[in-house]
């Protein structure tokens, strides 16, 4: 359920500050909302996969988390990764 190279190459390149830049908090964000994307789209066919389930649980709570930390940091960018995002904060 991870992503494949070419679909977090792209991410990295759309949202980061370099070609390398995997650990910034934007970076990880929209990494985090792509897994829960296709994990949300997963659970539409396998509706008793309870073990997945807390996964994502697990994904949002740490998303929610990096959000609040951008969002204390630096809120202009917060702002434009949420509307990049399409995140409803």
């Amino acid at each position: 359920m991870s992503l494949d190279k070419s679909k977090k190459e792209t991410i990295v390149s759309n949202f980061g500050r370099s070609a390398q830049d995997t650990g910034s908090s934007e970076v990880q964000i929209a990494l985090l909302t792509k897994r829960i994307q296709e994990l949300t789209e997963h659970f539409k066919t396998h509706k008793k996969d309870h073990s997945s389930r807390r996964g994502l649980l697990k994904l949002v709570g740490r998303r929610r988390r990096l959000l609040r930390y951008l969002k204390n940091t630096n809120i202009d960018k917060y702002r434009s990764l949420i509307k990049e995002l399409g995140l409803r904060k």
